[in-house]
């Protein structure tokens, strides 16, 4: 049989077609915003393309080879960019993770067991006030097989008698000492972040140095990046966060006697997830990569294989129409996985509305085995890798992130920088700037500032324990939107109707169902109920049908050819009609008895709240 042999060069595709420029492309570019109304080139061309982050940091609209950064090295090997180990998650997928935070030990028994027969592969274990007490860890895990279910604590200032505990468990039940696996959770830092409350670290190094004589796979401290996520921190405050926290444990753990390579082994990573899956897989890379970076400068770069645990940010989920959440945690699952985190917690889809039901475990858990069994995510290592922008942006991400962690190491470390209050300024700068895109809806948020369902019943869940307070603030993207929701919620259950913006078209469909749209969009977000009846009003009719609506202010919707001719006259019947406030859906102009405009862009949250006042709706 003859062989065909193909040249040393493969097959070549397209070779008959000449190499495009980047020039080239930034050339279309430029004709196609000039179309747009926007005459720029050259580089302002691509800028004018390119999307701001957090950070000074910014998404480019194409990224090529010229892109410049760092050699991400191979999995396993320093910087570890790649991956902390060199089979990545391929083996058996990451570890799957739940959380369980109930107080009654019975209860969180039947969701561990429950939980770990249908998929989940760890526990991650509420523990101490609040949470499961340390005297029901006993039974909230009878009938767990120890050696093969990992642990992770959480106890916060009750760290050391829950680890104590779980010693004994491991002793009673007769776990080799070499089959325990998991975290301690220690983590002093973290609870002063979240509490305020300054602990001991000497009983978390005392814990280290038991795990580092005794249990070769069981971790002590936790370098918790989530009060910092959580208080409305960016992508490189939460890693320059994480990294002075690390640093500050990797000291005191080498002042004890540990060497490096022993006190980094002590240390697991938690960071959030979110539903930016390019960021977070960037950030998950860039972690590893400081991480590494630390390790070197102490003299032990192999010691730098960050293990990572990945949460789903409770910062994004949303308390109104929270289905939308499975999306969310799923695109933030998806980040998690790509970005190589070891171990991936799936919050459910009620999380932000208390004790999650069965359905939503499920989901949650459901998450994680979908993309490993049936998306086979974690079949490749380092699925990212290569990619320009991936590249790039893990490299931006990773110098800015270490200049938040010199600023706090310049400032005396990260618990003279938390005390001082300069880690809760800093973060509350950057979320208020996003909380004017919040409000704004640039950052939209769907089912809450979008496409929100008035009608729709809220989900009801039994309240969780309360958490720890006291030290940074924890907010929530739809928090702005919540309390206006609540405010027509309780007009509602006093009146039994929601407060009500009639919706004044005019001319034909084509020249208001866009504003229209838009209107009502605007104001259901704000719990306001948009009356759209008769479809077209104009001065005549337009008095008649706002009685008709029970409305108390009134947005005038149309194009702006008609608002010439016809706004002033329709807005001057509204008013003889009763309206307390006219809007007119487009950008400002001078009509007479027009009181405000509601535009794309425009602040809707100081919109909404002081049309709720104006309409005495408390």
């Amino acid at each position: 049989m003859g062989m065909t042999v193909l040249p040393d060069d493969g097959l070549t595709l397209a070779a008959e077609f000449p190499d495009a420029t980047h020039e080239q492309w930034q050339r279309l570019v430029e004709g196609v915003l000039r179309k747009s109304g926007k005459d720029v080139s050259g580089s302002a061309a691509e800028e004018a393309l390119s999307t701001a982050l957090e950070d000074g940091l910014s998404t480019r609209p194409l990224y090529t080879a010229r892109e410049a950064a760092p050699d991400a090295g191979f999995p396993g090997f320093a910087p570890f960019v790649r991956g902390g180990s060199a089979a990545g998650t391929a083996p058996s997928g990451w570890d799957v993770r739940q959380r369980h935070a109930t107080t009654d030990p019975a209860r969180t028994n039947e969701t561990v067991l429950a939980d770990l027969e249908n998929g989940v592969t760890s526990l991650w274990l509420g523990v101490g006030p609040g949470a499961l007490p340390v005297s029901g860890l006993e039974r909230a895990l009878d009938g767990v097989y120890l050696d093969l279910a990992p642990v992770a604590l959480d106890a916060g200032s009750e760290f050391e008698p829950a680890a104590r505990e779980l010693f004994r468990l491991y002793e009673a039940r007769g776990v080799a000492k070499d089959a325990a696996r998991g975290t301690l959770g220690a983590d002093p830092l973290g609870h002063e972040a979240r509490t305020g409350e300054r602990l001991d670290s000497a009983a978390a190094v005392e814990l280290a140095r038991v795990c580092e004589r005794e249990y070769p796979n069981l971790r002590a401290l936790t370098v918790d990046a989530l009060p910092y996520h959580e208080a409305g921190g960016s992508a490189a405050q939460e890693l320059g966060a994480s990294l002075a926290t690390a640093v500050s444990c990797l000291r005191e753990l080498t002042e004890a006697g540990l060497s490096v390579e022993a006190a980094c082994a002590q240390l697991e990573f938690r960071y959030a997830a979110t539903a930016d899956q390019f960021l977070t897989i960037a950030k998950l890379r860039a972690a590893r990569r400081l991480w590494a970076r630390v390790a070197e400068v102490c003299g032990a770069p192999q010691a730098g294989a960050q293990r990572q645990h990945a949460v789903t940010s409770p910062v994004m989920m949303s308390r109104r129409d929270p289905w939308v959440n499975m999306l969310r945690t799923t695109v933030a699952c998806l980040g998690a996985g790509v970005g190589g985190a070891d171990a991936v917690t799936v919050l459910p889809f009620d999380h932000s509305l208390g004790l999650p039901d069965a359905f939503a475990r499920r989901i949650a858990r459901n998450t994680s085995t979908i993309l490993l069994e049936e998306s086979h995510l974690a079949r490749v290592i380092d699925p990212a890798g290569g990619s320009w922008y991936v590249e790039r942006l893990t490299d931006e991400l990773a110098h800015a992130a270490w200049e938040f962690f010199q600023e706090i190491e310049a400032a005396g470390g990260q618990a003279a920088a938390l005390r001082s209050g300069l880690i809760g300024e800093r973060l509350a700068a950057t979320w208020a700037k996003r909380g004017k895109k919040l409000a704004t809806r640039r950052e939209p948020i769907t089912g809450v500032s979008e496409f929100p369902n008035l009608t729709e019943r809220p989900v009801e869940r039994e309240a969780s324990p309360a958490e720890p307070s006291g030290g940074l603030p924890r907010v929530r993207r739809d928090e702005a939107y919540e309390t206006l929701r609540a405010r027509s919620d309780a007009h509602l259950a006093a009146t039994e109707a929601r407060p009500r913006v009639f919706l004044a078209a005019l001319g034909p469909a084509a020249a208001h169902t866009a504003r229209a749209s838009f209107a009502a969009n605007l104001f259901q977000a704000g719990g306001i109920e948009a009356v759209h009846d008769p479809v077209s009003v104009d001065a005549t009719t337009a008095a008649e049908a706002f009685k008709a609506s029970g409305a108390a202010v009134a947005c005038l919707c149309s194009s702006d050819a008609r608002y010439e001719e016809q706004a002033d006259e329709v807005a001057r019947a509204l008013k003889s009609a009763g309206a307390q406030r006219v809007f007119l859906a487009g950008r400002p102009a001078e009509y007479a008895d027009v009181d405000a405009y509601v535009f794309a862009g425009c602040d809707a949250v100081s919109v909404l709240s002081s049309t709720l006042d104006h309409m005495g709706v408390a």
